[in-house]
């Protein structure tokens, strides 16, 4: 048998016979079996709620009865994010940003009914799934299990035994690695099933596959860390001291320096500062419901011209609808401008926060994690892209009914005249404007693409450990 596999088979008996690493093992496998069953329940009830109302929205804005055309500008539309297939495993910043929004004129609201308001920071433990556990509890395991896996051997003697029987350092390691990755393995099972369940619910095989792998070499990673540290290190105490503060170091210790430095290099005002600068540039854009505003005297005069009217009572459609589709255009591409520069600072934020990947793992796993499984913080802007562009389409659908549906006179007198009011109430069917929508993960490519760096930092650090490795190895000596 090959010396690499038996040394490794030999670690797998000790660790069976062993009360310590069983009890662990054991607690942990139990935790990711509650959690990961837990959250697919939960995940799943979300999915199925969450399509229900906007199924419910759509038929209740469907089923309005005749109204004047702004006053569906105003009732508004609900639309939902429902989760991925893969949020079973990683819920990402699912819990902290809102999966519903409140579509109306005049307004970009923001995501409402986050699990976790208190928790917002980026990808931070909301809630705890899988993917946490996978991310905090499984390093631990592998460091209680592998501290002492070469120290062992230097106090009992057999490592000098087995150098001097002509064994070379860099097999003994390979043994030992193996051992630890065949430990590694056994725990990706529960990913590995959450990736074949989520594949059934219609996630793109790529994507869960690569979310395995991701989870693969985080957890080679550590293990690569563990057996490193029990190299170059000559007592198991100082080994385990030495890996439990780089648990602490990189697990905990940096992810918060991470956010804290990404806030600093990036200042992003709240949402409350923002929007009392967007007002002050909002009213020099006028009052849309106000036909007489100045502001939109150009406007006027243009379409007067292009008409070749004398008055506003003579063009061949409702001034008042006119102004509002003008007004609601010019309104939304200013909030489309403050909201895309928010967007764009938090991204950089969240950019910032990857890259500290360079000095913990436990971020560049996190990040690609969220980015495989569709709940990190790019889908959450597309959702809100793409809910926008679904807020615009059908209020601009209503202006322009406003506009060819409706004559100005009636429109103008509606108010006082309870005929006109009859007559400016458009027919109920017209309201069938408003486009279904479902939100959808990323292609697998282009989630893929995004993970490309966590993925290349946590490579990057495998690579760098098994250098060290091969050093240590090279320095066992009879």
């Amino acid at each position: 048998m090959n010396i690499v596999l038996r040394i490794a088979r030999e670690e797998w008996r000790l660790w069976a016979r062993s009360r310590v690493v069983l009890v662990a093992s054991l607690i942990v496998a139990v935790l990711l079996a509650v959690t990961s069953v837990l959250t697919v329940m939960r995940v799943g009830e979300e999915g199925a709620k969450r399509i229900a109302q906007q199924q419910s929205a759509e038929a209740t804005f469907f089923a309005q009865p005749d109204r004047h055309p702004h006053r569906m500008v105003h009732y508004g539309h609900y639309a939902f994010r429902a989760p991925p297939p893969l949020a079973a495993f990683d819920t990402g910043v699912d819990a902290v940003t809102g999966q519903s929004i409140f579509l109306e004129g005049h307004r970009q609201n923001t995501a409402m009914f986050a699990d976790t308001r208190s928790a917002a920071d980026l990808g931070g433990f909301a809630t705890l799934n899988p993917a946490n556990l996978y991310q905090l509890l499984l390093p631990l395991l592998l460091i209680i299990i592998g501290h002492g896996i070469v120290l062992r051997e230097h106090e009992s003697g057999t490592l000098a035994v087995m150098l001097a029987q002509g064994q070379s350092g860099l097999a003994i390691a390979g043994g030992k690695a193996l051992a630890l990755a065949g430990v590694a393995g056994l725990f990706l099972l529960p990913v590995a099933a959450l990736a074949i369940y989520s594949v059934a619910a219609g996630e793109a095989p790529l994507a869960a596959a690569m979310l395995v792998a991701s989870y693969a070499l985080y957890l080679a990673v550590w293990a690569a860390l563990v057996l490193a540290v029990s190299l170059l290190v000559r007592q198991r105490s100082a080994a385990l001291g030495v890996l439990v503060f780089a648990w602490l170091l990189v697990a905990l210790i940096v992810p918060r320096l991470a956010i804290n430095a990404g806030s600093a290099a990036v200042d992003a005002p709240g949402k409350i500062e923002s929007d009392l600068v967007m007002l002050a540039q909002q009213r020099a854009l006028g009052d849309g419901h106000n036909a007489a505003d100045p502001a939109f005297d150009s406007l006027q005069k243009q379409v007067l011209e292009q008409y070749n009217a004398a008055s506003i009572e003579e063009l061949p459609m409702n001034w008042r609808g006119v102004v509002a589709g003008h007004s609601e255009a010019r309104l939304t591409e200013l909030m489309n401008r403050f909201a895309t520069d928010r967007m764009r600072q938090e991204a950089a934020q969240s950019r910032i926060v990857t890259l500290f990947g360079l000095a913990s793992p436990t971020l560049a796993v996190g990040a690609a994690s969220r980015t495989l499984a569709g709940t990190d913080l790019a889908t959450h802007h597309r959702f809100l892209r793409e809910t926008e562009a679904l807020r615009f389409d059908f209020v601009q659908g209503l202006n322009h009914l406003h506009a060819t549906a409706l004559s100005y006179a009636d429109d103008a007198q509606r108010s006082a005249d309870p005929a006109a009011e009859a007559r400016t109430r458009v027919n109920a069917e017209a309201w069938q404007l408003l486009d279904t929508f479902r939100f959808m993960p990323d292609p697998a490519t282009a989630r893929l693409a995004r993970a490309s760096l966590p993925l290349a930092l946590m490579l990057g650090w495998l690579v760098a450990l098994t250098f060290i490795i091969a050093a240590g190895a090279h320095r066992l000596k009879p």
